[in-house]
């Protein structure tokens, strides 16, 4: 157990080590082409996005996600197998979308750009897919150091070349040809640190054993990139490639705070709850500190971004993509439920809820699909995305029950309870083997939590092996969220009304200036209100954080 919080604690340290720089890297890159193209340019390329990312899912067909689901170590074979299979629909998809090109051009505004631009940008599909192999097993094993190098060397690399493009006059053709270098370089370098290739093999028995799960998986992925994409369908067929430009602009800044959260915090734990699915009041606990970590991230970030919006698009973008400002407030908010069921559904993942995973899906499809509806003849882009927000927010609502009972459900069954305890080893969940608080704080972490939240850890005093009772319900899920949407609420009304007086002091100031002013005061009193409402209330996770930053991390 002392040997997977470690190895969980490297693993964290990574994912954020590679979620940080990549998104400083892509935000530079990213500033840099929004300043030199146009909306109607980023607008071609978000056409093609949306076939790009339908194309990722059946590539992977959820087979990799099976594979690094399994609680075993997979072999040879099966990693050979979803290899070969991968690689052959890669191809297949890669030519139908190539014969394709033509209709998708005439879908969006005519705009023959698009052929030769998706025959080239659509490669990028088929790379990725020869690196899904290399990188699932490097999660399998949690050594994702290489992953974060590959990333980040991609990202320098490729953000170079898309940036001496655009400076040239390429225009859109500086993100296809960016995208595509930053695939190539990613999985050159995967296969050439990976010590991995393939076997001559290909065994039906292993997709057979796990089709299940990647069935699974699959139609989640599926169901999740139509919920992801569909509005810039939508905005690009029934609005214009100029508003799809826009929007572009908006959900990429906004997806670059909550997609960090959720890929470090799924990479990172999902490995961890798989090697306790059989230990109910470990899973139970796990999901409890998951959950709090990550509303203690996801909220005060999110909020933040909301927060200083203007200042932010004023300094990076001066005047020219203000229409895309109270797009990005809203997305930055959904972002917190996107992330929220995410983090469900790798709880549902981890214990091989197929069905409940499944249903997740539909249920969050379903609301995007009425809001649209209930929103498009509006002819607004606000509105329709205070609907995208408003189904975010319903979709939460109705995972809570939907993952409570789930949890229930699973551990609800008799299992072999272990021997008796003496009186002195049963009155703490940590003298348990197996259920040791995971950080050198668990003392006061503990009483940290009894006064501000007592019930945090209520489901966490079972033993290991034993059924967990009625008490994982909603609020086992809800109650470790509230204390920081409190904190978080608290600390950015006050920084925003003190936003008047920052105007006022930076009056008179250039463009740049003042924006520049006005986002550090805004970010540094919303920071300190945070981390002071902590501290005042003693919230666990500010000196857990600390301790594995300045401790574990430094170790490894």
């Amino acid at each position: 157990m002392a040997n997977l919080k470690l190895t969980t604690a490297r693993t964290l340290k990574w994912n954020a080590i590679d979620r940080i720089s990549s998104q400083l890297i892509y935000a530079v890159v990213g500033v840099v082409l929004a300043n030199i193209l146009s909306r109607e340019e980023f607008g071609l390329v978000g056409a093609l996005a949306i076939f790009q990312s339908f194309a990722t899912i059946f590539i992977d067909s959820g087979f990799g996600a099976a594979l690094l689901r399994e609680k075993h170590t997979p072999s040879q074979t099966d990693y050979s197998t979803v290899f070969w299979f991968n690689t052959g629909v890669s191809l297949t998809v890669y030519a139908a979308l190539f014969i394709a090109a033509p209709g998708i051009a005439m879908m969006f505004d005519k705009s023959e750009a698009l052929i030769p631009m998706s025959r080239v940008m659509f490669l990028t599909f088929v790379i990725n897919g020869l690196a899904i192999v290399q990188t699932n097993r490097l999660m399998k094993r949690m050594e994702v150091k290489m992953i974060a190098v590959s990333n980040t060397v991609a990202l320098i690399v490729s953000g170079a070349v898309g940036v001496w493009l655009a400076i040239r006059g390429y225009g859109a053709w500086a993100m296809v040809w960016y995208s595509v270098v930053m695939a190539a370089v990613k999985a050159l370098i995967l296969w050439g640190t990976g010590h991995w290739m393939p076997a001559l093999t290909f065994s039906i028995a292993t997709l057979r054993k796990i089709h299940r799960v990647g069935a699974s998986v699959f139609s989640s992925a599926l169901l999740n990139t139509i919920s992801l994409n569909i509005y810039n369908f939508v905005i690009g067929v029934f609005y214009s490639i100029s508003d799809l430009g826009l929007y572009n602009q908006a959900d990429k800044w906004s997806k670059m705070g909550y997609t960090s959260i959720s890929q470090t915090l799924t990479s990172s734990f999902v490995p961890m709850l798989s090697e306790a699915q059989d230990s109910p009041s470990d899973f139970v606990r796990y999901v409890t500190k998951t959950t709090r970590f990550t509303a203690f991230i996801l909220f005060p970030a999110m909020t933040g971004m909301a927060l200083v919006a203007t200042p932010l698009f004023h300094l990076l973008f001066a005047h020219k993509w203000d229409d895309a400002i109270p797009l990005f407030r809203i997305l930055a908010i959904r972002g917190i439920f996107i992330v929220l069921i995410s983090l469900y559904s790798n709880y549902l993942l981890a214990l091989g809820k197929a069905r409940a995973l499944f249903a997740s899906e539909i249920i969050k499809d379903a609301l995007i699909f009425v809001a649209i509806l209930t929103t498009i003849f509006s002819r607004s882009i606000t509105t329709l995305i205070l609907g995208q927000m408003a189904a975010a927010l319903l979709t939460w609502l109705i995972l809570l029950p939907l993952t409570s009972r789930s949890l229930r459900h699973h551990f609800s069954a008799p299992r072999p309870t272990q021997a008796a305890s003496s009186p002195s080893t049963s009155d703490s969940t940590s003298a348990q083997p197996g259920t040791a608080i995971p950080h050198s704080t668990a003392s006061r972490s503990e009483s940290a939590t009894a006064n501000f939240d007592s019930t945090t850890t209520d489901s966490a005093t079972a033993q290991p092996g034993t059924a967990i009772p009625s008490t994982v319900s909603i609020l086992t899920l809800l109650r470790p969220i509230l204390p920081f949407v409190a904190l978080t609420a608290s600390a950015a009304g006050g920084a925003y009304l003190l936003n008047p007086l920052f105007a006022t002091v930076t009056a008179g100031l250039s463009l740049f200036l003042a924006s520049l002013i006005r986002l550090l005061l805004l970010s540094l009193t919303a920071l300190l209100l945070y981390l002071l409402l902590l501290r005042l209330f003693r919230v666990p996770e500010l000196p857990e954080a600390l301790s594995y930053l300045l401790g574990r991390f430094r170790r490894r």
